[in-house]
């Protein structure tokens, strides 16, 4: 593989990212065979990625945070590391008090840029690892740095070798690597490698999709494609899949199937968010991945995905974050239904409309929401769930009382642009509707036979 550009003229492959228009994905030769990981993991990027992308998080929900990351995935290895920063007091209490919890994983990693105060302030918490931003593209090095790609990786090696000798394994971030010249990043990638065989050290290379640009298609040209990054750095660049991590942004709406991708293409290291907050757009989130593991794997022990809603509900509470109710798995209503031919089909049987037991796997149970679309089904659902109704006190479609609440429903949606009827608004309609349920108990028949 030969260079791109040249020191005077950065490598900006305006034919791929025009800037003024949607970014081109090239296709070039055969498509690369999935060569998946042998021992996939997750490193959390929660306190470091989703951390610089919010305000600051009170140390106390960092620790119960970590608590849950260590509950999802940690008890297993699964979620192996989880990285921090260490510049303000506050992170470093936040890092000591995780530290104090003793969990085995995740492995607490400080998160650092290529510069010597930084590195110190690893040495000064005893840390015998960091992670390290090198920016790799010319529109780093060149326009934001003012450097040359041969100056700057001077400089990278001369910082790397610093954390060697300080007794520290670098794990070093590839900035913005989906728009660099990639002969480039092959050529830094081994002189690290060489450097840390000198201190007969591990070294782990991330490729940091920056803006979201990469693509999981077989067969797409570099460097936009992942499972020829991939490739390209184990096969050329000799860094071992199990050294190799991807970390992916969701500009593109990408961010999950890239990194997943990275996986089955032999990146061991899955970076993620937990509900994939982070800069911008985000990342791929943690649950989704330890979702995608054991899909892939069949290793249900692997993950308690029972953490995912405390996890929304911490986010919510003690972050001041918004989780949208749709949003999977965490959402607070991923398990409910407004439609009403949905509703009559989970009342007949829950598989008809669930990909899984949502109640017993993820603490989600189904549940209806009710609109003007919900029909008699769904308000039956509704009033069963709310009311707690079992065995013969069950309602069904056909008990007038159903029929009269839906109707009352559909008035109260009128003409449309009003939001969902609360709670209170459907006690109330079912108290006008059914008024045998708010009555005293032993009241027979409520389904009218």
């Amino acid at each position: 593989m030969s260079r791109s550009g040249s020191p005077e003229e950065p490598a900006l492959f305006r034919s791929i990212f025009p800037y003024g228009a949607v970014a081109r994905i090239p296709f070039e030769g055969a498509p690369e065979l999935p060569a998946p990981a042998a021992r996939p993991y997750i490193a959390d990027s929660t306190f470091r990625d989703g951390q610089q992308a919010a305000p600051p998080y009170r140390v106390e929900a960092v620790v119960t945070l970590f608590d849950l990351l260590h509950q999802l995935g940690g008890v297993s290895g699964l979620i192996r590391t989880s990285e921090f920063f260490l510049y303000t007091e506050r992170d470093r209490r936040a890092v000591e008090k995780c530290l104090e919890r003793g969990y085995e994983h995740p492995r607490i990693v400080p998160w650092i840029r290529a510069a010597e105060p930084d590195l110190r302030l690893v040495t000064d918490m005893g840390f015998t690892e960091a992670c390290m931003l090198l920016s790799v593209s010319d529109y780093h090095i060149h326009l934001k740095l003012g450097s040359d790609r041969d100056r700057y990786k001077e400089q990278a090696l001369a910082m790397a070798e610093a954390a060697l000798t300080a007794g520290v394994s670098p794990r070093m971030h590839f900035e913005d690597i989906t728009r660099a010249d990639i002969p480039y990043c092959v050529e830094l990638a081994r002189d690290l490698a060489a450097l840390a065989a000198q201190e007969n050290r591990p070294l782990t290379v991330r490729l940091c999709d920056t803006l979201g640009l990469g693509v999981p298609y077989p067969g797409a040209a570099l460097p936009r494609s992942i499972p020829r990054l991939v490739r390209t750095f184990i096969e050329e660049a000799g860094i071992p899949g199990e050294n190799l991590e991807f970390h992916g942004h969701n500009d593109l709406h990408k961010a999950l199937v890239n990194t997943v991708t990275a996986w089955l293409y032999g990146a061991a290291g899955a970076s993620g968010t937990l509900l994939g907050f982070g800069e911008r757009t985000g990342n791929a989130p943690v649950e989704a991945l330890c979702l995608e593991h054991v899909s892939l794997t069949g290793q249900d022990a692997d993950c308690d995905l029972t953490a995912v809603p405390e996890i929304a509900r911490v986010f919510e509470q003690q972050l001041g974050l918004s989780v949208p109710p749709n949003y999977p798995l965490a959402g607070s209503e991923v398990s409910t239904t407004a439609a009403g031919i949905h509703a009559h089909g989970i009342a007949r049987n829950p598989e008809t409309y669930a990909a899984w037991d949502a109640g017993a796997l993820l603490n989600r149970p189904a549940r209806v929401a009710l609109t003007d679309r919900s029909g008699l089904a769904g308000v039956a659902m509704w009033l069963n769930d709310r009311f707690g109704l079992e065995g013969a006190a069950m309602v069904d479609k056909s008990h007038p009382g159903v029929a009269a609440m839906q109707r009352a429903i559909v008035e109260a949606y009128g003409d449309g642009g009003r939001g969902r009827l609360t709670d209170d608004e459907l006690v109330h309609i079912a108290r006008a509707s059914m008024p045998e349920l708010f009555s005293p108990p032993e009241t027979p028949g409520l389904n009218g036979d």
